[in-house]
């Protein structure tokens, strides 16, 4: 029983139609899931990820408009990386973004940048038999687009404190130095990392992290849910999203874990050539249509916007 590495990524946003207009135009993602918070359905869950919205692929966003800037610290993910399948791809990714008004630094295979909220990225030229997970745009070829996620990194005072837990009940395999794992499945993997930084607990708000998911078969949803309750880590009860099935918990370093199921998907309520073009509701929600649709930040199509404007996108500095 081993996770199939990160499912998807799920962020806090302020402003939806700037998160949109980077994460399409900038970024090349495709939006394709234009829902509501389950947990509090008067806010958008924007899904962006490839052409189907594959999980691996999927970084998603919660808005709260307005929402003051937040800060990663001890027990948050402060970096999100995705793949890229070589330098040549960040050699185009440095031109493209810099072009794009979008402060970026490189170094040892990697190119760090910030969203418009401060929300660290990384690209991460990777060489790996995983399926690259790309979304189709019309100024990046696909053999440069972004492939899906590499990993994601954590900040951790005290990482032996979730070592045995992710090594013994998740089964992440350590890697070459004490606090970075391997997170592979059957058909895709991903890294969990640990950093050093503020023994502060972080603070909550645009540009952050709200939790990672990690990708389980449907058939071995329930035994991980068992596995981290033995382990003591209080899990939910499995949770019914629609599109998947979740469990949350927070893992020992205070890190907001969830495992997703690789299934049904986001196809089973769209035309896969329709993805993300109007708000969809699961059908338990679609009772509050007319309520949540008046308070909902209007959003534009945003394969329009793909389309070259020559106006740079002008990224706030990030604190």
């Amino acid at each position: 029983m081993r996770l199939d590495g990160i499912h998807h990524v799920t962020c806090i946003t302020g402003d939806a139609p700037t998160n949109l207009d980077f994460y399409t135009r900038v970024l090349g993602l495709r939006l394709v899931k234009k829902t509501v918070n389950q947990d509090d359905p008067t806010v958008y869950h924007l899904f962006y990820g490839d052409e189907q919205g594959s999980p691996g692929s999927d970084i998603t966003f919660f808005e709260y408009p307005g929402a003051r800037r937040g800060l990663a610290g001890a027990g948050m993910v402060h970096t999100v990386g995705f793949r890229v399948g070589s330098d040549e791809a960040l050699d185009f990714w440095e031109r493209r973004l810099a072009d794009a008004g979008v402060n970026v630094s490189r170094g040892d295979g990697r190119l760090g940048l910030e969203d418009p909220e401060g929300l660290r990225l990384e690209l991460v030229a990777v060489a790996t038999e995983d399926e690259p997970l790309v979304a189709e745009h019309p100024e990046i070829p696909a053999d440069l687009a972004l492939q899906g996620f590499a990993e994601v990194r954590a900040f951790a005072a005290e990482p032996e404190a979730s070592r045995s837990f992710l090594e013994e009940t998740l089964r992440f395999e350590a890697m070459d130095d004490a606090s970075r794992w391997e997170v592979r499945g059957e058909s895709r993997g991903g890294v969990y990392a640990y950093d050093s930084g503020p023994a502060e607990r972080g603070v909550g708000g645009a540009g952050t992290v709200h939790h990672v998911a990690w990708s389980s078969t449907m058939d071995d949803h329930e035994a991980w849910r068992q596995a981290v309750a033995v382990a003591g880590l209080r899990p939910t009860p499995v949770i019914d999203r629609f599109w998947f099935r979740s469990i949350y918990f927070r893992e020992p370093s205070g890190v907001l874990f969830e495992i997703a199921t690789l299934g049904p998907g986001f196809a089973v309520d769209e035309d896969i050539e329709h993805l993300g073009e109007s708000l969809v509701l699961p059908p338990a929600f679609e009772h509050l249509r007319d309520q949540v649709e008046k308070v909902l930040t209007p959003l534009p199509d945003p394969r329009p916007s793909t389309a070259p404007s020559g106006n740079a996108l002008q990224v706030p500095d990030a604190r």
